[in-house]
Order: structure tokens, then sequence, then C-alpha cells
């Protein structure tokens, strides 16, 4: 086990930290630690940084409720990076999304498709716009329009459903669920809060 006073802070006494989410796998953001905040996110059990434009600890979700709570906290080979898993209560992204890490530079999407992905790239159209795209389009449009698409898919998984072909069912499906997440960010509304509802129903149904 690797001691706090055994890594390498930098000239500012700052070390980078990585926050990944412990479902997905994700990287949720990129953040800086003193010593001071490493040992505070270690007793507390949940993220405190070290914010070098206002100078001062920041405890993640202390006014926004987006908590992240800490499973693990590695270190790479040279001591110098640290790597942090967590579950959070909320986006990591002060924008509202998933994750910071949403806007396009270079290359195609890799690696497992995803939900939690899939809505990572849906939040990224709607804050930085990228000509042509059909998401774009939607959120540009506006939330009539995007609920006039549901309306439309929601009818199409009706007859795909009532016909009792599978494929199409799954196509229409897919529709649906698509822009039905493109409701979800244009309201602000995360897989999170999903999830909770989800579950809060499934406790009540063992009632």
């Amino acid at each position: 086990m690797i001691e706090i006073n055994e890594l390498h802070f930098d000239k500012d006494g700052l070390i980078p930290a990585i926050i990944t989410d412990a479902d997905s796998g994700a990287i949720l953001m990129l953040a800086y630690m003193n010593k001071e905040s490493l040992r505070i996110s270690i007793d507390e059990g949940r993220t405190c940084f070290w914010s070098r434009s206002r100078g001062e600890l920041w405890r993640k979700g202390e006014t926004t409720g987006n908590i992240q709570h800490i499973l693990n906290i590695k270190t790479d080979c040279d001591l110098d990076t640290l790597l942090v898993t967590v579950r959070k209560d909320g986006p990591a992204c002060h924008t509202g999304a998933e994750s910071c890490f949403f806007a396009d530079v270079f290359g195609e999407e890799t690696g497992p498709f995803t939900l939690s992905k899939l809505y990572s790239i849906i939040e990224g159209r709607k804050i930085s716009r990228k000509p042509g795209s059909y998401t774009t389009y939607l959120f540009e449009k506006g939330v009539d329009k995007i609920l006039k698409k549901i309306g439309e898919e929601s009818a199409e998984v009706i007859i795909a459903g009532k016909g009792g072909d599978k494929a199409e069912a799954i196509f229409e499906i897919a529709d649906l669920a698509y822009h039905t997440l493109v409701l979800m960010a244009e309201m602000g509304i995360t897989l999170d809060d999903v999830k909770k509802e989800l579950a809060s129903r499934h406790v009540a149904d063992k009632k």
C-alpha cells in the first residue's frame, strides 16, 4: 500500500486525479488533489479536490449534491498520477453532462457500446453542436420537435409489436430509445435519475 508521502506531487503541491465510473468504466473528469484534499478524500470516502482557479479545497457535490463515492484509489508506476474509481450520485461535469469528456477533437468512437456512452455523445451535441448532425438538428428545433419524434417512434413500436415482427420491433425500440435520450438531455434528466426511479419502484413492489 502506497503512503501519501510517497506520491510525487508537482512544484505546486498537486497531483492529477483521473476519475472513473465504477459501473460504466467511463472516464468522468480530470482534477487535482494536494495532500490535504487526498487525505480528506480517503477519510470521508468521497472526492475532494484542490481548485486551482479558486485556490481552495473543493468537495465534489458540496453544492450540487453530485457526490462521488470512492471505491478505490490507485497510482501509476511513476507515482505522479491518481486513478480514482467512484460511484456517483449525479453528473460529473458542471455542464450537466455525465462525463467532462464529450467534445470530439479527432477520430471515431471506440470500445463497446453502452447507453452511458451514447448519452454522453448526445449531451456533447447539445453543448457543442456539430454541423450536419441529426442530433444537433433536433436540439436546434427544440423540445416540440423532439416530442413529435418520440410520438412517431412510439407509434412505430406499437405497429411493429402488434405485427409480431421481432426484428422490426427491435429497430423501432432503438429509435424510440435514442429519441428518449435526446429528450432526457434536453431536460437535464440523467441515466442515474431514471435508474434511481426504477430502483425505488422495485423496492416498492417488494412490500
